[in-house]
C-alpha cells in the first residue's frame, strides 16, 4: 500500500498567519501521537523566501485514502481554515533515515 505526500497551502489573505498561529497548538497535539506511531513519517512547514510559513508538507502512512481524508477533515489546520488547498499524491517511500533517539 502506498504512502502519501500531502502538500497543504495556507491562505494568502491578511488573516492567514493569525489563523495558523491560533491553530498551531491543537494541530501539534493532533499530529504528535500520529508521528510517534509512525503514521506521520515526516512533516514540516513550507517557507517563503522571507522564512515565513506559507504551507505544510508531510509524508503519511494510511491504509486507505479514505483514512487519510478523514484525518485531513478533522485536523485543526483544516477545521481552522489554515490550509486552503491540499494536494495529495500517492507515493512509495524508498529510503527513510533511521529514527534518532
Amino acid at each position: 500500500m502506498p504512502q502519501y505526500l500531502v502538500v497543504a497551502w495556507d491562505g494568502d489573505d491578511a488573516g492567514a498567519k493569525d489563523r495558523r498561529l491560533a491553530a498551531r497548538t491543537a494541530h501539534f497535539a493532533n499530529v504528535g501521537p500520529m508521528a510517534e506511531a509512525g503514521q506521520i513519517m515526516l512533516g514540516g512547514a513550507i517557507l517563503n523566501d522571507g522564512g515565513e510559513m506559507i504551507g505544510s508538507a508531510c509524508v503519511v502512512d494510511f491504509s486507505t485514502r479514505a483514512e487519510l481524508d478523514a484525518w485531513l477533515a478533522s485536523d485543526p489546520y483544516v477545521v481552522g481554515k489554515v490550509w486552503q488547498r491540499l494536494d495529495v499524491y500517492p507515493m512509495r517511500v524508498a529510503v527513510q533515515a533511521p529514527r534518532r533517539a
